[in-house]
């Protein structure tokens, strides 16, 4: 299949993740135009055989499909004032949050675009690769995601969430939230063990199997706030958990170890016990972190 025969694709925003999604749409055999604020970052994509663009209003130009992949909303705002945008889809895969792409989407309809809000679940090592697993998630109308999902998935897998131009990114931010909090435990875990006896890249792998066996309790906490019952399934009840997670605190401290990154799933999972739910699992505390009017 030739270059003209596939969808061209208008790439705005080359930092390390836009320079890996324009190098696998050219690799995929997709014409590509680029734009990039520092002019210099463009200068490799051309090599590649990438059409590069003086302005970010004569880069929208050259076709349909206008891909936004830059620092923030703001940069989003400031890169395509004055563009035309009529005719065109606008899929934004900055990083942002819901209310952000709601605010966006409505901005894009006003000026005669369509529009798909995207979230990306990917290193830019994975991208082009599909055997690494890298994904979007893609939110807005789903007709627009039909028109363009072979184009899109030639770089990444794609993830439809929803018709609400927001959910893209609250399903990015649920993920990363998970990584982050994750990323915590793992950090505390290395300051407890830094100074023992059994080498840390031995400790890595303990680490790594044992986080890996525990996942499956995403499933059980997915099954309880579906069904309202927290205590169903339950392995380890909360008044066990506090109990031996007080444990840990006083253990830190003997290690010399700061516990600020668990204190504060601590008390929340003590005050869940204090409102009377011993027999519980720790999806109770889903009910303390929603905030309701």
């Amino acid at each position: 299949m030739t270059n003209d025969i596939k969808p061209r694709v208008v790439l705005l925003g080359l930092g390390a993740m836009g320079t890996a999604l324009a190098s696998a749409w050219l690799s995929a055999g997709h014409p590509l135009t680029v734009w990039n604020r520092t002019a210099s970052r463009t200068e490799p994509l051309r090599a590649l055989g990438a059409d590069v663009a003086d302005t970010a209003a004569e880069a929208v130009a050259a076709g349909t499909l206008v891909i936004t992949c830059l620092m923030d909303d703001a940069s989003v705002g400031d890169a395509l004032e004055g563009t035309e945008l009529g005719g065109k889809d606008l899929v934004d895969l900055t990083t942002g949050t819901p209310n952000e792409a709601e605010a966006r989407a409505e901005w894009a309809r006003e000026r005669g675009a369509r529009f798909l809000s995207g979230g990306i679940m990917s290193s830019p090592s994975m991208v082009g690769v599909p055997e690494a697993g890298g994904y979007v998630f893609y939110s807005g109308a789903r007709e627009v995601l039909d028109e363009h999902e072979s184009t899109l998935a030639a770089v990444l897998g794609v993830r439809h969430t929803g018709s609400r131009p927001g959910s893209a990114a609250l399903y990015d931010i649920a993920l990363l939230s998970a990584m982050y909090g994750m990323f915590a435990g793992i950090t505390h875990a290395f300051a407890l063990v830094r100074a023992e006896e059994m080498p840390l890249r031995e400790f890595s792998g303990l680490l790594t199997s044992w986080l890996t066996a525990m996942l499956t309790s995403t499933d059980t906490v997915a099954e309880q706030l579906e069904s309202g019952d927290h205590t169903r399934n339950v392995q380890a009840n909360l008044a066990m958990l506090v109990s031996g997670f007080r444990t840990f605190e006083v253990a830190a401290r003997e290690q010399e170890v700061d516990f600020r990154l668990l204190a504060p799933y601590l008390e929340l999972l003590e005050e869940r016990l204090g409102q009377g739910y011993p027999d519980e699992g720790t999806s109770g505390a889903v009910e303390l972190l929603v905030r309701r009017a």
